[in-house]
């Protein structure tokens, strides 16, 4: 018999969706904060939930087997400093959709002028204002993981020109030219608009500083969906400040929440968003476990499998 415990803010919905698939030799057990999760998991060899909390139980699971994230992001499960010796899965192919409706939400925000359009509304000021035909738009992706090929394969369907970068520069469909990490100052002077979907790596952090932003072209617009940690801040508030770059969309920073006394906050170039570009909706979670399980059951290798050392 195995044992699950859910430890999530939405562990009964999760329990529901889970318990529903039948799933054979599979005991159910709840915890919707890490104190209970405590209480409730030395005899649990599966855990799925945050992994923020569950790396506050790891050391009262006796019998761990399997953990499954229900972030795309692990990184608190891959700390140096705590246990690694259990199967680590993720989330792959869920969050797309959504880090998509959110940075072409903003895009098309931003050149539509829209943000500009309701002040004229508010005070009632009748001004036409002018914008470019999204043929005339270059989007880059730092980031080409499931989640950066999804966005880019949507913003070229609309008709926008779309290149990347990545450590290979290795061709992919979704975007027209990937560039290498040797050629990053090239890639860096194109895009009207950057997107970030970064994972957090011992690599990837502080990657955008004042370097790279010194790269980019004075009216690069900055999106962020990826990680916090792979932005230097206080490079970025001061490139924002310099007129270095056009712009910020800020959906994570180095520390969540964001401190009330960040310069962020009060530029005028800076949209901050309170990590809610893509959320884990038990429904989309849920499946991926269930076939998860029907893997481990089965003696199989399991989908969307991380790698402690890499962070994904």
């Amino acid at each position: 018999m195995n044992s699950l415990l859910i430890l999530s803010a939405d562990a009964a919905d999760y329990a529901s969706l889970i318990d529903a698939a039948e799933l054979p030799q599979l005991e159910i057990i709840t915890a919707t904060d890490a104190r209970q999760g405590v209480v409730r998991v030395a005899d649990c060899n599966i855990i799925l939930g945050n992994p923020g909390m569950i790396t506050k139980v790891l050391d009262h699971a006796l019998r761990l087997e399997w953990v499954q994230s229900t972030w795309a992001g692990v990184e608190p499960l891959c700390a140096e400093d705590i246990r690694r010796d259990y199967l680590l899965t993720g989330v792959k192919d869920v969050f797309g959709p959504q880090m998509t409706e959110f940075v072409i939400a903003y895009l098309f925000g931003l050149e539509r002028r829209v943000f500009t359009l309701l002040e004229n509304q508010l005070k009632r000021h009748w001004q036409p204002l002018p914008y470019r035909h999204s043929r005339e738009i270059t989007v880059g992706f730092i980031g080409l993981g499931s989640i950066g090929r999804h966005i880019a394969r949507k913003i070229r369907q609309l008709g926008l020109r779309v290149t990347g970068l990545s450590r290979s520069g290795t061709a992919c469909d979704e975007v027209s030219e990937v560039y290498s990490y040797e050629r990053i100052a090239e890639f860096l002077q194109e895009p009207d608009y950057l997107v970030m979907s970064l994972p957090e790596t011992p690599q990837t952090k502080g990657f955008i500083n004042a370097n790279t932003l010194g790269m980019m072209k004075p009216s690069t617009v900055l999106i962020n969906v990826g990680r916090g940690s792979t932005i230097v801040e206080d490079d970025l508030v001061e490139a924002l400040k310099q007129g270095l770059i056009g712009g910020a969309v800020l959906d994570v920073f180095e520390q969540d929440p964001r401190d009330k006394e960040s310069p962020l906050w009060a530029l005028p170039n800076v949209f901050v968003t309170a990590h809610q570009a893509a959320l884990s909706f038990p429904e989309d979670i849920s499946a991926i476990f269930v076939e998860n399980y029907r893997r481990f059951a089965n003696g199989e290798s399991l989908l969307h499998t991380i790698d402690f050392a890499l962070g994904y």
